[in-house]
């Protein structure tokens, strides 16, 4: 299963909010013209604005207000990214060199802030107190799960439930106000809101999952990352949990020390563990089970092709495979 199909119903959207990012970046700052370009063009799938136009497409959204509103996710999107990569200290994403790496470190951070700052000015253009009030939250929130994943890093006595909700406020939230957002702008009602949210926490809670998965399951070039990655970051993701609770006392010290030390030389050991331990198998129940939850979501949504496509990109985010 491909994106492209779902890409197809917002095309002409798709289009205007890259004009749009290329436009909103401009700065009299050089080395910010130069990251924010970098960044923007370095094959993201744009999944998160596709989300803000299909769930606005549903809810009678204004066009030129939908794109706006997919530009500014997609800004605190990448605003993120290239704060995740200092912290992480990532030198590779997507496949290509980071902009931490390119650059340095505290020219993607400031570039990262511009990005927001951006974000938020063109969310004040819009004048909607609503919206305004729930991108303020997000963000917030996103902090709040960037600040908890790093005090869980190299704690391999992370819990599955204080992993959920690591994944909840890092990821899943800026899906939930994708989602939400576009029932905003469509002036739906609050139980429809509501639903839209919960679509996008559960999508987002999916395809964190998913990607936990891709760390073990994928060499694929199109994702980008190296199998071990979580390891080297000393992050203790879902499989790595189960297979430390379920798998056998060895594979259990090996997760451990991996995690412990940021990495480790019996990587194919690890990996063919967690799969023999059930892990692959239980994350994807999960995945599959948020998926659920979000299709159920929509049930009184009126029967469109929009809702059809975000049912199909509920699907995508579990068969992907990048």
């Amino acid at each position: 299963m491909t994106i492209q199909p779902l890409r197809q119903c917002v095309s002409s959207e798709l289009q205007a909010v890259d004009t749009l990012i290329v436009s909103s970046l401009e700065s009299k700052v050089e080395t910010v013209n130069q990251i924010g370009h970098y960044i923007v063009n370095s094959g993201g799938k744009r999944i998160r604005p596709l989300v803000v136009l299909l769930s606005g497409k549903a809810c009678q959204a204004q066009s030129e207000e939908a794109i706006a509103m997919a530009t500014i996710i997609e800004f605190i999107h990448t605003a993120t990214l290239l704060h995740d990569d200092v912290v992480d200290r990532s030198l590779l994403r997507r496949g290509i060199p980071t902009a931490n790496a390119v650059w340095d470190n505290a020219s993607a951070v400031l570039v990262g802030d511009f990005i927001y700052s951006r974000a938020f000015q063109m969310i004040a253009r819009l004048k909607n107190a609503e919206a305004t009030e729930i991108l303020a939250e997000t963000t917030n929130v996103i902090a709040e799960g960037e600040v908890l994943q790093l005090t869980h890093r190299q704690q391999p006595d992370i819990s599955e439930a204080q992993y959920l909700r690591v994944i909840e406020y890092k990821t899943a939230k800026l899906f939930e106000a994708a989602c939400q957002l576009g029932a905003v702008l469509g002036n739906q009602s609050r139980t429809i809101k509501q639903m839209l949210a919960s679509y996008g926490k559960h999508i987002g809670i999916a395809f964190q999952l998913v990607d936990d998965l891709l760390d073990y399951q994928s060499n694929n070039p199109d994702w980008g990352k190296n199998i071990g990655d979580d390891l080297a970051e000393g992050k203790a993701t879902l499989p790595l949990i189960y297979g430390m609770q379920h798998g056998d006392a060895a594979l259990a010290e090996l997760i451990k020390s991996a995690i412990l030390n940021k990495g480790s030389d019996k990587l194919a050991e690890i990996q063919s563990g967690i799969v023999s331990s059930g892990a692959i198998d239980y994350t994807m129940r999960l995945a599959s089970e948020a998926i659920r939850n979000a299709k159920k979501a929509l049930t009184l949504l009126p029967d469109t092709d929009y809702k059809a496509a975000l049912n199909d990109l509920a699907d995508f985010v579990v068969a992907r495979n990048y």
